[in-house]
């Protein structure tokens, strides 16, 4: 008889577990709730709320993995409720702020660029799922959900906090949400972080680009945001481009 437990706790003996623990879930239940806010304010015309409202999501969903590794209390409960906060604050939330402000005056054009990312994040994110035991830790494949939520969330913000209408952005905004949704689900690998040891003692040198990086962010939110995501979107193409010259180069030494 074929069993039909997740995926990942059939693989990884860490998340067997079926305890509920406290401290990651609500994180992620905070997470969850910033992109169910996110969605109600831009429904009430508060487009940069709803984008405040996503990148707080990202962070909380930042910390609850975190959290969970170094308490020790990862499960197959908080794995899957997890998966369900992503696609809602950064599958359905994005898609739904950026058409309201932007895409909505495009007619079919429009609800088509939002569905293409919203069935860009729910295939990223089970493509995750069930590939979670068998790629490299140290990449993504294809751009993660949420950085893909906060590279069309920081466009609504970036463009609002300069005072464009959601016409004059409508096809700016058309362009980047199909980017952000096919790039969610190409074969691009992005850099991951999660070769990172919080419980290692870490160089001097990195303590200071951390409170730089919060210096620069606090400067001026929306394009600092804006700009480090796009650049992290765009990082995993241009690698993938010196990648396919070395290949091209090795097949030319090899003929």
């Amino acid at each position: 008889m074929p069993d039909y437990r997740p995926r990942k706790s059939l693989f990884n003996p860490e998340l067997r577990r079926r305890g509920i623990y406290v401290l990651p879930n609500l994180l992620t239940t905070a997470a969850l709730f910033s992109g169910f806010f996110a969605i109600v304010q831009a429904m009430n015309g508060r487009f940069e709320i709803a984008a405040v409202a996503i990148f707080i999501a990202m962070v909380l969903d930042g910390l609850d993995g975190r959290v969970a590794r170094l308490t020790r209390t990862q499960s197959a409960f908080g794995a899957e409720y997890d998966s369900l906060s992503d696609m809602v604050s950064f599958g359905a939330a994005p898609a739904l702020v950026v058409y309201a402000w932007a895409l909505k005056g495009l007619g079919k054009f429009g609800w088509i660029a939002a569905f293409i990312y919203c069935a860009g994040a729910a295939l990223r994110l089970a493509r995750f799922n069930t590939n979670i035991e068998v790629i490299d830790k140290r990449y993504f494949q294809g751009l993660p959900s949420p950085a893909a939520a906060a590279l069309v969330a920081g466009l609504v913000w970036v463009l609002l906090d300069n005072d464009w209408t959601g016409q004059e952005a409508a096809w700016y905004a058309f362009v980047l949400t199909i980017f952000a949704g096919v790039t969610m689900v190409s074969n691009i690998r992005y850099y991951s972080g999660k070769d990172i040891n919080l419980r290692k003692s870490v160089p001097f040198m990195m303590i200071a680009a951390i409170a730089l990086g919060f210096a620069l962010v606090s400067s001026y939110p929306p394009g600092v945001l804006f700009t480090l995501f796009l650049t992290y979107a765009l990082s995993g193409y241009v690698i993938a481009f010196f990648n396919w010259l070395d290949r091209r180069k090795k097949l030319a030494r090899k003929a």
